[in-house]
């Protein structure tokens, strides 16, 4: 069998299949490169009107799902879509119900500007006006009026009460005293006593009938109070209105098309009147409220709380890194003041899904579902497409302060969502509302195609990053060069991979080296720098491992031959870092009934996989050696100086060949190692990780006494459009120091390993006497011959014994 030729072990990217010198001279990608499928996923999600249409983004880290969202969101969003402000308001009737204001893009910082400057000019106008000769003397004139007709009233009923010798005084409000006069002191109980009984009746008579029309004074002087009161409230208003009536007036012929404002702008007007000793009275705690929640001291029930503004008419766009509770649904801010909880509409804080509401709000699935109650909000308010402020500490505790409940916002937003494949799983078949809020999945692809138009298209991606990240621009060479390693990534010759973070990564350490040796360009020797300082940082656990290769700690051949013993290649990550191994199999031989014991296994070091392997190619044998007669001989397989758990069946192919070898006695080759999986009928099926394997074994070949020339690895057929293998393997394989083999069925790795024919059975099912198929059922029938002569000596020794 011939080795496999180098254009097979890696496919390099021709120069000629990318016309440009540098990536200066391409235009960069307005969108992620090979997420067809997922761009039009959102596209439709996106532009669906009915709830229930968000999105959920698979895909592991670094495929770049939320740079795809927000770059499709930059050039693909509706842009006449009207974008809102919202706000908080008092409401005068009821001040624990804060009113909500919708309001265009940019009026909402207009009508709290507006309203700012209003009340900063009746805050210094009213006072002085109020304060002002021409109002006093309405009002003293007023009250004197008032006060004249109360004097007079009460004066009636005073000169009544002289002419029956009855003193009439006035106390508090409402409080009144009528007294006999004895001349002019009043009558004391003695000398009242000693009036005759005629006498002492008309007092009382006549005291009656006084208290009966000093009632009905009173009443009038009441209803004159209240008349007088009414007329001092028409007074402020009238006096407040010229002061403040032309400016609400402008304020509602400004915002004359959003009712809701000229409505508010009334019950302001209306409250004023009402709320006039607020301007009057030089309030400190007013100040000291202001003061403690970081406002401008002025009347707080006329403040705008702009809860959401929008500096643009654009859809907003808004990712949410921190999804906690308050950051997304808000909350409403307290106030300590002498002692004492203090909040109002005023202190109502907007969460990120205000900010979005009209447009899009972008969180990671896992964060979202790792804050307490996050979860249920979030699905109750796209349920009720409404926005309700709750206090989260009222749900928790039994504080007893005071709390508000802010009217509820319309909610029109789509929730983008990015999330593992296993995350989504799980909100499938655990959540049932999750399927009908999020209808739209957006699946991410992990890699290409590779072709010419496809390369030139990852060319201008890598553009792309180069000018976001602000790199130096790539030659040709360069951009072939981390073509070539994304196919490696995506360990195919025709793929390229689309992780997005490993590629930037990459770009920017290569661009860290081209700046360090002072190149205007990154080269592709700056590429290969950076990818070599990515492997020394990241290997020192696999130089450990390779130190005990190079001192004999770990026992590895690999020249020579020995029966039953097969170098195994496997595959170790150390944190994102992987690297081949190889590993000494061997298998034993023993009269038996034909089982073969997997060692790991039955020390538990075997996992499900391995194990299911190690079946298969036992079922192998059996279909191959044992169709009519039985096996004698029993084996034993194991992995030698391994101390972990095994699993993967990518060792079953040098399992089987150390079985072969140990059963047919025949050695097996040394300088070969050997990767792959077996199925029942003894194709070699695909393996992962097979550039590492590769270049584990040349590593291991030059540790263990330099290259032969003869050494090398035997890989599947079906791995081959998988190798893209490093630098040296192949200058290793130019120079004909090391080879690499493709096998796709048992007998073609048995012939490589053994350095004997495999050997084909004829019709009868036998095999040549000098392949290795033959060589053990040659074996097998004299060990059958053997155990039929036991057999019938032990019947005819007792024949009673059945």
């Amino acid at each position: 069998m011939k080795s496999l030729p180098l254009h097979q072990l890696y496919k390099a990217c021709v120069l000629k299949e990318l016309p440009f010198k540098t990536t200066r001279q391409l235009e960069p990608l307005a969108e992620i490169v090979g997420q067809n499928r997922a761009q039009e996923a959102v596209r439709f999600a996106l532009a669906m009107p009915h709830g229930g249409y968000n999105v959920y983004a698979v895909g592991r880290n670094g495929l770049g799902k939320r740079t795809m969202m927000l770059r499709y969101l930059e050039h693909h969003v509706d842009i006449e879509h009207q974008s809102h402000d919202w706000c908080y308001v008092a409401n005068f009737e009821e001040p624990r119900i804060p009113r909500v204001l919708k309001l265009p893009g940019g009026q909402g910082h207009l009508l709290k500007q507006d309203m700012d400057r209003l009340m900063t000019r009746l805050m210094k106008v009213i006072p002085q006006t109020f304060d002002s000769d021409s109002f006093l003397e309405r009002a003293e004139q007023l009250k004197n009026e008032y006060g004249k007709k109360q004097e007079d009233e009460l004066e009636k009923v005073a000169a009544q009460a002289r002419r029956k010798k009855i003193s009439l005084t006035v106390t508090t409000p409402g409080g009144y005293r009528l007294v006999a006069m004895n001349g002019d002191e009043p009558h004391t109980q003695a000398t009242f006593d000693a009036l005759s009984d005629e006498q002492r009746a008309r007092f009382e008579d006549s005291i009656n009938r006084l208290e009966k029309k000093l009632r009905q004074s009173l009443r009038k002087l009441a209803d004159w109070e209240q008349e007088y009161a009414e007329k001092q409230q028409a007074l402020n208003q009238e006096t407040l209105e010229g002061i403040s009536g032309h400016l609400l007036d402008d304020l509602e012929k400004k915002y004359g098309e959003l009712p809701e404002v000229v409505a508010y702008l009334e019950a302001v007007r209306k409250d004023l009147a009402e709320s006039l000793d607020i301007f009057l009275e030089d309030n400190e705690e007013q100040a000291a409220i202001a003061y403690a929640s970081l406002d401008r001291k002025m009347p707080r029930r006329y403040l705008v709380n702009l809860l959401v503004h929008q500096k643009t008419n654009e859809v907003p766009v808004v990712v949410e890194d921190n999804p906690t509770y308050h950051n997304l649904f808000g909350y409403v801010e307290n106030v300590t003041f002498k002692g004492t909880v203090f909040t109002d509409f005023s202190l109502i804080r907007p969460g990120s899904i205000h900010r979005a509401n009209g447009g899009y709000l972008l969180m990671d699935a896992i964060k979202v579902l790792e804050q307490p109650f996050v979860w249920d909000g979030l699905k109750r308010a796209l349920r009720s497409r409404s926005l309700q402020i709750n206090s989260l500490e009222r749900e928790l505790t039994l504080s007893g302060t005071i709390s508000l409940e802010p009217e509820p916002i319309p909610l029109d937003v789509k929730i983008v969502l990015f999330g593992d494949r296993d995350t989504w799983m799980l909100l499938q078949e655990y959540d049932a509302e999750f399927a009908e809020l999020f209808r739209v999945t957006a699946d991410f692809e992990n890699e290409m195609w590779r072709n010419d138009d496809s390369q030139l298209l990852y060319a201008k991606f890598i553009s792309s990053l180069v000018r976001e990240k602000s790199l130096l621009h790539c030659s040709n060479k360069a951009v072939a060069r981390v073509i070539e390693h994304s196919s490696r990534m995506a360990e195919h010759q025709d793929r390229l991979s689309l992780h997005a973070a490993d590629i930037a990564n990459l770009l920017r350490e290569s661009d860290y080296w081209a700046r360090q040796a002072g190149a205007k360009l990154i080269q592709d020797s700056h590429v290969e720098q950076a990818l070599a300082s990515a492997r020394y940082r990241s290997s020192r656990i696999r130089d450990q491992f390779y130190d005990s290769i190079r001192d004999g700690t770990t026992l590895v051949s690999t020249s020579g031959t020995c029966v039953g013993q097969v170098n195994a290649l496997s595959v170790m990550s150390t944190g994102g870092f992987e690297f081949g191994m190889a590993n000494r199999i061997t298998a034993t031989c023993y009269y038996g009934d034909g089982a073969v014991m997997d060692i790991e296994r039955d020390v538990k070091l075997g996992g499900n996989i391995h194990s299911k392997g190690v079946m298969i190619l036992s079922s192998w044998l059996s279909s191959r050696f044992a169709l009519m007669d039985p096996m004698h001989l029993s084996a034993s397989l194991t992995f030698e100086q391994n101390y972990g758990e095994v699993d993967g069946d990518s060792a079953s192919l040098a399992e089987l060949c150390a079985l072969i070898s140990s059963l047919s006695g025949v050695p097996v080759r040394q300088d070969l190692a050997i990767t792959g999986s077996v199925n029942q009928f003894g194709e070699v099926q695909p393996i992962g990780g097979a550039n590492e394997k590769v270049e584990g074994f040349f590593e291991t070949c030059r540790l263990t006494g330099g290259l032969t020339g003869t050494q090398g690895v035997i890989v599947p057929q079906t791995n081959v459009k998988n190798l893209m293998l490093d630098n040296e393997v192949l200058q290793a394989v130019r120079q004909g120091k090391f080879s690499v083999y493709a096998v796709s069925k048992v007998e073609e790795a048995v012939t490589l390993l053994l350095g004997k024919p495999a050997g084909k059975a004829d019709e009868r099912g036998r095999y040549p006497k000098q392949s290795v198929f033959g060589m053990i059922q040659q074996r097998l029938d004299s060990m059958r011959e053997h155990e039929r002569q036991e057999h019938a000596k032990f019947e005819g020794k007792d024949p009673s014994i059945h």
